[in-house]
């Protein structure tokens, strides 16, 4: 199971919940296991889960009824479905045995209500929870939406819970930390397949088709492929383009897929040849830089921390003048889970949590240097799901 429902309960009884509501697609995903299609690639359509405290009822999904197919072909553990809204399709005179298909008839049969707030009021009043104190994930609401739910619950407490679900995310299960040293491996083959075709006058495309290409056959899906040659490697969000590669040249990789519906987010370098004896030394600074976090993760450490230590240690190794507003960040359903780790950041590292460390360094107009490796906070140490073992990686001409 992708939740951590220990640590969901733990946060709820802390702030003295009756229930929360997940709405954001992250949120309804990690809290049920369903992936609601519609509520991922586009903004607007609405799918949730409300989870009341173990008193209180029964943990549910609302769904529209174009959903209920992938509710019926997906591995879920939350049963107990209420659907809303019209989707008309025919049922052909002798409907196949397959199990989502009968599945899926079942649940078109329930009982419809108009509209996703009609539906979560309806939830609502099912659990008693007119007078509760309820954690509502605002993120994904409609607009007034959350308006329409306090009229109708005036005497309910109602409570922001984004954060709150934040915080439970950012501790992984067994589940998820699979999946994510799946992914991460996924990434870094990736990688390799591109620099397979990384030759002089190969275009930042090439190389990016052949990175999504190996994603996909590994059996993950492409999501971000910042891939740059040459001064293109200094734009941070760089998209490839049909620029050459020239001999010499930085190839800088920020790259990662998606994998049962988590993420992997990692950098490395590459050079045509022989790179610059600058950007060498450059880089092993960023790398060491990493390294160094790697070797002083624990829980208990405090993220503002780490980030002061991981600059301090990339200006003595050799670039003194480098900056940053944060050194890394959490993975998981979202790219950027918590925590945060930059010098304002109030988190703390706990065993479980997945971090992408990360070092990057920019030159307009030059180049663009980066190491980030993703790891786990374990009792000892880290556990690493990536590893950076050379500054850059060197492609023969």
């Amino acid at each position: 199971m992708l939740l951590n429902e220990a640590r969901l309960k733990q946060c709820m009884t802390a702030a003295g919940l009756d229930a929360i509501i997940a709405t954001a697609p992250e949120n309804v995903t990690y809290m049920s296991g369903f992936w609601a299609l519609p509520q991922w690639i586009r903004r607007g359509p609405q799918a949730y889960v409300v989870w009341p405290a173990p008193d209180k009822g029964t943990p549910e999904i609302i769904a529209s009824t174009s959903t209920l197919d992938l509710v019926a072909d997906q591995e879920l553990w939350v049963s107990k479905v209420r659907r809303y809204g019209d989707f008309y399709a025919d049922v052909a005179p002798s409907t196949s045995a397959d199990r989502a298909n009968m599945q899926h008839l079942q649940l078109r049969a329930l009982p419809r209500h108009s509209d996703a707030i009609g539906a979560l009021v309806a939830a609502l009043e099912e659990a008693k929870l007119a007078r509760g104190r309820i954690g509502i994930d605002e993120a994904g609401l409609a607009p007034g939406y959350q308006e329409a739910l306090k009229a109708h619950f005036p005497n309910a407490s109602w409570m922001p819970a984004t954060a709150l679900l934040r915080e439970v995310r950012a501790v992984k299960t067994t589940d998820e930390i699979e999946r994510l040293g799946q992914v991460a491996k996924i990434a870094e083959r990736s990688i390799e397949a591109a620099l397979a075709v990384a030759q002089e006058g190969a275009t930042e495309a090439d190389v990016a088709r052949a990175f999504h290409v190996k994603t996909v056959e590994e059996g993950a899906l492409p999501v971000l492929g910042c891939i740059g040659f040459g001064e293109r490697s200094a734009l941070m969000n760089v998209q490839p383009s049909d620029r050459r590669l020239r001999a010499g040249e930085i190839i800088r990789f920020d790259v990662g897929g998606r994998f049962r519906h988590y993420r992997a987010d990692i950098a490395r370098i590459a050079a045509l040849g022989e790179p610059p004896p600058q950007a060498h030394r450059l880089q092993q600074a960023l790398l060491r830089g990493v390294q160094h976090a790697c070797d002083i993760i624990r829980p208990g450490m405090a993220a503002a921390q780490l980030f002061e230590t991981v600059v301090r240690v990339v200006k003595r190794e050799g670039i003194a003048h480098y900056e940053r507003d944060h050194v890394g960040h959490g993975i998981g359903l979202d790219g950027y889970d918590a925590p945060t780790l930059s010098a304002r950041s109030t988190d703390i590292l706990e065993e479980g949590m997945v971090l992408c460390v990360e070092t990057p360094y920019y030159e307009i107009g030059r180049w663009g240097l980066q190491v980030e490796d993703m790891v786990v906070v374990r009792q000892r140490g880290v556990e690493r799901l990536t590893q950076t073992h050379d500054a850059i990686t060197r492609v023969p001409l």
